[in-house]
């Protein structure tokens, strides 16, 4: 169902983590991605909505757009954040001796990660900012990945270079599960923390985050996303348009 421009799965976390987990090791890769309201803008004003296309599965990873939803017909059976089902595989669905692949994250919080998951091989590669305009970067870790083959691949460099890196991993062959995580691994670390549930269900961990990190985020919260009050209006819009036809 599309909200705002973008396609999303109508998949509660449980049946997410139940596809995930079955889908047995070295399958042809595929690749989930969490969109947020800041995806979806972003998807809108650059033209990426094919990255969510071409995901094998694409849930609602914002209670704001869920709360938006509705104004367009649709209904999200619940909202799951790349944060919980990081923690989920991590926590549940891997055994000892697994190997991991994670792109993206820094030296530290791979070692805390290393540090709380003692009995999994943790494969490591931190491409340089920007490396998705340099094709021999995409190169140098298209190479890893294909090179340390996991049954999950951990994408956290950020949207849209985790998906658009997922894109080339699926044209280069590659296998495993690719999770779109951004930086969901520094949540499963404790490096950061989430709201307070009673802060989630009032919809306002943005506020939350953003009182964390307000340098880093206020252009997001307060210029750039509000555009999805727009792209939902636009879609209002259209449907209605459609209907008196």
């Amino acid at each position: 169902m599309d909200v705002a421009g973008t396609p999303f799965d109508l998949l509660a976390i449980e049946e997410v983590d139940r596809l995930i987990t079955e889908r047995p090791a070295g399958e042809v890769f595929r690749y989930v991605a969490t969109p947020n309201v800041d995806h979806v803008v972003r998807s809108a004003r650059k033209g990426y909505r094919h990255l969510y296309e071409g995901a094998w599965i694409s849930v609602c990873d914002s209670r704001v757009l869920a709360r938006l939803a509705p104004l367009v017909g649709v209904r999200f059976p619940e909202v799951v954040t790349g944060s919980d089902l990081t923690r989920r595989v991590f926590e549940r669905h891997l055994d000892s001796g697994d190997q991991v692949t994670v792109i993206g994250s820094d030296d530290a919080t791979i070692l805390e990660l290393r540090r709380r998951f003692p009995h999994l091989a943790i494969r490591h590669h931190n491409p340089p900012m920007g490396f998705i305009r340099n094709e021999a970067n995409i190169a140098d870790a298209v190479r890893f990945v294909l090179a340390n083959p996991s049954r999950f691949v951990f994408l956290a460099v950020g949207s849209p270079q985790q998906e658009l890196l997922a894109q080339r991993l699926a044209d280069a062959g590659a296998t495993g599960v690719g999770l779109c995580i951004g930086a969901s691994i520094l949540f499963v670390v404790g490096a950061e923390k989430r709201a307070p549930l009673w802060v989630q269900r009032l919809n306002l961990e943005w506020l939350f985050r953003f009182a964390q990190n307000p340098r880093r985020l206020w252009r997001r919260y307060f210029v750039d996303d509000p555009l999805v009050l727009a792209l939902i209006a636009k879609q209002k819009f259209e449907m209605a348009t459609k209907n008196r036809e």
